[in-house]
C-alpha cells in the first residue's frame, strides 16, 4: 500500500511509520517540523520505499498530490500537549480543526481511507470509569485553556464521522490515552519524559498536587498495533474507538518508580495545584479506557507493562542526555547516563 502519515516526524508518527516500512509499505511523512526535529525518521530515511514532504497540512496544492497518490492516510498532524496548548490555544485551535478539515476535503474527492487521531481528553471532567465510547461527554468552560485542545479534537471527530455519514469517505476515529516511549519529547509537558530527565539529572522530580491522580499509560509499540489495525479494518469505518491500556498507577507512585529505575537520588517535590491552575491546566482525578470496543472488532490487547515502557523511555532519555553531555565535553555526567541506559 501507500500510506500517507501526517505529522509523522513526531513521535507517534514516526514510529507508525517505522512499523510500516518494516512491513514492506510505501510510506510518505508529511511534516512541517514545527514542532519536531527530522531526527525522529533520521534513521529510515534512507530506504527506498520512504518519502518526506517538508510541509503544513494546510497547504492543498501539497496536500492534494500526496492524499491522491496514497491508499491510506494517517492523520496524526496536531498541536500537542496541555501546556504548549495552554500557552498558544488559538494557534491549537487553528492548527487542529483547519489541518483536519483539508485531509478530508481532499479525501473526499476520491473516498481515501483517513484515520483521525483524537484524544482522551475529550471526556474532559467525566469522573465515572471507565470511560466509554458512547458516552456522553462533559467540557469545561471556555476560559479554561486546557479545554480549547479538547474542543478542537471533539470537532475533528465530527468532522470525520461526518465526512463519512454525508460523502462516504471511510473515516476511523481514535482516543488515544496517554502514549509513551522512545522519542517522546519532554519539552511539550509529558509527564513521564519530564520525570525521566528530571531523575537522570539529578533535579527535583515535580509532582501536581498531592500525586494520588491516575493514568493508564500505553506503550507507543501497543498504540501503533491498535492504529494500523483499526485503519485496515473494514468494520471500523465510521466509529469511534478507545486506544490505551487500562493498567493504572498513580502519578506519586509512578514519579518513585521512575526514581528506583533510574538509581536516581532526586527527590519527589509536591506542587500546589493552584501553580498548575494558574497556568490554566486543570487536573482530572482518574482516566481509564474502556477497550471492550476494540478488543471486539480487532482482539487489541495491550502488551506491554508499565515497568517496560518506563525502561524504554529511561533508555532513550539516557541516550539523549548522554549524547548532549558528550557534546559539552562533560564527562562525568555522560558516565552516568550511559549506565542508566544500560
Amino acid at each position: 500500500m501507500n500510506v500517507l502519515i501526517t505529522g509523522g516526524a513526531g513521535f507517534i508518527g514516526s514510529h507508525l511509520a517505522e512499523r510500516l516500512l518494516a512491513r514492506g509499505e510505501s510510506v510518505c511523512v508529511v511534516d512541517d517540523l514545527s514542532a519536531e526535529s527530522a531526527d525522529n525518521i533520521q534513521h529510515f530515511r534512507g530506504a527506498s520505499n520512504f518519502h518526506f514532504v517538508r510541509s503544513a497540512v494546510t497547504d492543498r496544492e501539497v496536500m492534494t498530490a500526496l492524499i491522491d497518490a496514497a491508499d491510506i492516510v494517517y492523520h496524526l498532524a496536531a498541536t500537542v500537549g496541555v501546556q504548549l496548548v495552554v500557552e498558544s490555544p488559538a494557534r491549537a485551535i487553528e492548527t487542529n480543526i483547519h489541518g483536519t478539515e483539508v485531509v478530508l476535503d481532499l479525501a473526499a474527492r476520491k473516498k481515501k481511507r483517513v484515520l483521525i487521531t483524537s484524544t482522551s481528553e475529550v471526556y474532559g471532567r467525566r469522573h465515572q470509569v471507565p470511560f466509554r465510547e458512547d458516552e456522553d461527554l462533559i467540557i469545561g468552560p471556555p476560559d479554561s485553556g486546557r479545554w480549547s485542545y479538547a474542543c478542537s479534537k471533539l470537532l475533528d471527530e465530527f468532522l470525520a464521522i461526518a465526512y463519512w455519514k454525508e460523502k462516504g469517505v471511510p473515516t476511523v476515529v481514535t482516543r488515544l490515552f496517554n502514549v509513551v516511549g522512545p522519542r517522546q519529547a519532554a519539552r511539550h509537558g509529558m509527564v513521564i519524559p519530564n520525570l525521566v530527565t528530571q531523575a537522570l539529572s539529578g533535579n527535583a522530580m515535580t509532582v501536581y498536587g498531592d500525586g494520588s491522580q491516575r493514568r493508564c499509560f500505553t506503550h507507543v509499540s501497543d498504540a501503533v498495533t491498535a492504529l494500523i489495525a483499526l485503519a485496515e479494518h473494514p468494520e471500523a469505518v465510521g466509529q469511534v474507538y478507545n486506544v490505551g491500556s487500562n493498567n493504572e498507577i498513580s502519578i506519586l507512585r509512578l514519579a518513585e518508580r521512575i526514581k528506583e529505575l533510574c538509581g536516581s537520588r532526586s527527590e519527589i517535590t509536591l506542587i500546589p495545584h493552584e501553580s498548575a491552575s494558574k497556568r490554566g491546566a486543570e487536573d482530572m482525578m482518574r482516566r481509564i479506557p474502556d477497550l471492550t470496543k476494540i478488543n471486539a472488532l480487532t482482539g487489541y490487547v495491550p502488551s506491554k507493562s508499565i515497568d517496560a515502557l518506563l525502561r524504554d523511555t529511561i533508555k532513550y532519555q539516557a541516550l539523549r542526555l548522554g549524547n548532549a553531555a558528550a557534546h559539552r565535553s562533560d564527562p562525568g555526567p555522560q558516565s552516568r547516563f550511559k549506565a542508566a541506559a544500560g
